[in-house]
């Protein structure tokens, strides 16, 4: 089985639990001789960090991560690479309470019915957010690598929360702004009322979703491997990954459906010698290859289903209907913090495509001999 296992030449290997010893990741396939150091990991890892503010959980882990194997005096080895993080500020008592009262719209009890009750069912075990911490991980090594190697930039920000929408949205702005607001909204305006939509809804005792939409820019033309192996589907599929992810959709998306031809299609155009679309309706990607345009991904989130307004479960001891108020630390949005975890996966998988299609070798550069 490879449940665990993303990509076919970069390939991620996912492990840890949200209230385990650790999560983290396992990265096999990354070309030797890029230059990397635990503070390259660690400046995305701190960007899904939750904020000090009312808009995010109150666990609070450090999130320091250690780089076990494949780093040697700064530079990849061509092995595989092993990251982790502690788990430390855990309140497994708060599961306990609810061990038999599964979370409704949560994996807990469709993890209990699969595993037989050998999951871990604390603080959600693998089917929670935590996990992603490991993703993230992975994620710096792939942004660094297409950075680097192809000039590739991957820019992700909240384009909606709570039904408020960002409008004028801009790379340039998205670029300046995304991370210098709690909310990772690409501009000040839509930021404060995002911002107030996820603190009411918390007021409430209740959550709220959102849209994250994230741009590649420079992807070169000729990703993708069709039929099964399309760019867009295995994207879809990395990012369908994040848990609380509900939907995927590239340029005019769902738009689409409500368009005419004429309307939808991008027109070819030359500059400078050059073959170029007049616009990107369809998002970067087209027969499941990149097209040389931006590509433009949303994914939508539900809100996050640990919530203090009563709701409906059973008992699975007695097999009678009670009623729950979830107990413990959770986010009232999980759309701030996702918006990393998006760049991550869209990375990692422009990463395993780059070097699928060739266009990364296997070792970057040349060190020399020592004296």
């Amino acid at each position: 089985m490879r449940g665990n296992i993303l990509g076919e030449r970069f390939i991620v290997l996912s492990f840890g639990e949200s209230h385990g010893r650790c999560v983290g990741v396992v990265v096999d396939g990354c070309p030797a001789g890029l230059r990397l150091g635990e503070e390259d990991v660690q400046r995305e890892l701190d960007l899904r960090k939750p904020s000090s503010s009312l808009i995010s959980t109150e666990r609070r882990e450090e999130d320091r991560v250690e780089i076990l194997s494949g780093v040697f005096e700064g530079y990849t080895t061509g092995a595989p690479i092993c990251m982790l993080a502690w788990n430390k500020d855990v309140r497994s008592e708060d599961y306990e309470r609810i061990r038999y009262t599964p979370r409704p719209s949560h994996a807990d009890y469709y993890a209990y019915v699969k595993y037989r009750g050998f999951n871990d069912y604390r603080g959600g075990g693998r089917f929670s957010g935590r996990v992603t911490a490991g993703f993230v991980m992975a994620g710096a090594i792939a942004k660094k690598l297409l950075r680097e190697v192809l000039g590739v930039e991957v820019v992700g920000y909240s384009l909606e929360i709570g039904g408020i929408r960002a409008e004028n949205v801009s790379l340039e702005k998205a670029r300046e702004y995304r991370y210098r607001n709690d909310v990772r909204a690409p501009d000040p305006g839509s930021a404060e009322r995002m911002r107030n939509a996820i603190t009411e809804a918390r007021g409430r005792g209740d959550s709220v979703g959102g849209i994250v939409e994230c741009v590649a820019a420079g992807v070169p033309t000729g990703l993708g491997e069709p039929v099964f192996d399309c760019l867009d589907s295995d994207l879809a599929k990395a990012l369908l990954s994040i848990p609380g992810a509900r939907g995927v959709e590239f340029g005019a998306g769902f738009r689409a459906a409500r368009m005419l031809g004429s309307q939808h299609n991008d027109p070819f155009a030359v500059r400078d010698g050059k073959v170029v679309l007049e616009k990107n309706d369809a998002g970067g990607i087209v027969g499941g290859i990149s097209t040389g345009a931006s590509i433009v991904v949303r994914v939508a989130f539900k809100p996050p289903s640990s919530i203090r307004v009563e709701q409906k479960t059973v008992d699975l001891r007695s097999m009678r209907e009670v009623g729950l108020r979830v107990p413990g630390r959770h986010d009232p949005c999980i759309v701030p913090r996702a918006v990393p975890v998006v760049e991550a996966m869209t990375a990692i998988v422009l990463a395993d495509h780059a070097i699928r299609a060739g266009l990364i070798p296997p070792v970057l550069g040349e060190k020399g001999l020592r004296s």
